[in-house]
Order: structure tokens, then sequence, then C-alpha cells
């Protein structure tokens, strides 16, 4: 059965996410908490992409940006444990007004009359067009479902605060606070769009992959944290 559902798709995904995690670690190395913050819009630009991909997962249909989002969680688990809610919650501003702005420059962009010779344009109007839709239920998803996953840390931190128990309140606040962002996202983005079959599809794998992202991202918490604890973060 898992070698029937694990493809070079599944392979593909796997290198992405540790690819994609591992850059924002040696941001944060390299640069500390303004490295590690940097990658919120990029993020939250390539997730709002990725995600008018369809692919075929682990033996289900789901779109892709599941990583590229995931990545902000990553990142906001990093502050919050490191910095505290106030620092976390400017990444969360930082990410909602890249996502405005993304928005209303690619749109006045699209509105350019292109010249003959432009080969570009339907390719950039099929990624940016939709983008508007997709920004409202982005927007609205991510704003609760970031500030829930900064509280819901700094609630469990409370009551476990020590070293080792970082993969709990990392997970706990994640797997919580990506069932809000999950239903709220793909409602607004998809309601009307697929079919009720394809939106609870999309729904519940798409969570399925957040799961295997929030028990991966666990050990780069770790990390991040070891090395802010040892002075090892240039700030």
């Amino acid at each position: 059965m898992m070698h029937s559902i694990f493809t070079v798709n599944e392979a593909i995904w796997l290198l992405y996410l540790l690819v994609n995690f591992s850059f924002v670690l040696l941001a944060y190395k390299l640069w500390g908490k303004i490295g590690v913050m940097a990658f919120t819009p990029i993020s939250i630009i390539l997730a709002n992409i990725q995600v008018s991909k369809l692919v075929v997962l682990f033996g289900v249909e789901t779109t892709l940006g599941n990583i590229a989002y995931s990545s902000i969680f990553l990142i906001s688990d990093i502050i919050t444990e490191n910095y505290g809610r106030k620092e976390a919650q400017k990444v969360v501003g930082l990410g909602f007004l890249t996502m405005i702005f993304t928005t209303l420059v690619m749109n006045i962009v699209i509105l350019l009359n292109p010249s003959v010779n432009d080969m570009n344009q339907i390719h950039i109007k099929a990624l940016f067009t939709p983008f508007i839709r997709l920004t409202v239920a982005s927007l609205t998803a991510y704003v609760i479902s970031s500030n829930c996953d900064i509280y819901l840390y700094q609630f469990i931190k409370k009551m476990l605060p020590s070293f080792k128990n970082l993969w709990i309140r990392n997970n706990a606040s994640t797997l919580i606070s990506q069932v809000i962002d999950n239903v709220i996202f793909t409602l607004i983005a998809f309601y009307g769009v697929y079919d009720n079959s394809t939106v609870i599809s999309i729904m519940f794998s798409t969570y399925f992959l957040k799961i295997i992202t929030s028990l991966c991202d666990t050990p780069f918490v770790y990390i991040a944290t070891y090395w802010k604890n040892k002075c090892m973060i240039k700030e």
C-alpha cells in the first residue's frame, strides 16, 4: 500500500519541505530575527501562487502551497519561542501587508496594455487574476489562525516552559490553529469553484499534509532555540 502511494511526487514534495525549512533556518543563523522574518512575505506570495495547482500526493488530490504556508507557522513559532508574543505579531502584520500590496500591484500591472510582442500577459493573468478571491481567503484565514497560533503557543509555554517540552507547544499550537486556517481558507477560496466533494477532499488532504509539515518543522524550532540559548545568533 505504501509503495502504491509513494511516488516521485511525494519524494519531490518531501525534498521541497527539507529545502524550504532549511533555508528559513539558514536565514535565522545568518541574520537572526530579521533574517527569519524576511521569509514571511516570500512564503505568503509563493503559497498563494502555488495553491492554484492541483496535484496528487499520498494518494489524494490536493493543492500545493502547504509547505510555503507552513513556513509562516515555523517562523511564528521560532519568534514566539525566542522573542515573545509582541514580536511574533509583527510577523502577522508583515504577512498581512505583503498580501495586500502584492495583490494591488499585480492587478495594476495586468491593467497595462501589453506590447504586440509580449508573450507573458496571459500567464501573468492566469497566475494573478484569481489572486483577489485567494487574497480574501488567505488574509482572513491567516490573521485568525496566526494569532491563534501565537496565543496558544504562549499559553502552553506558561504551563510547559521547559526546552524538552518545546515539541508539545510547537505541534499543539500549530495543529489546532491550522484546523482553523484550513476550514476558513478552503471554504472562502474554493466553495463554488470546485464541487463540494472536491472542496471537502482539499480540506482534509491539505490538513493531512499540514500534519506532516508541522511534525517535520519541530526539529528546526529546536535547532533555532538551541542556537538562541547558546548565543549563536547574530542580532
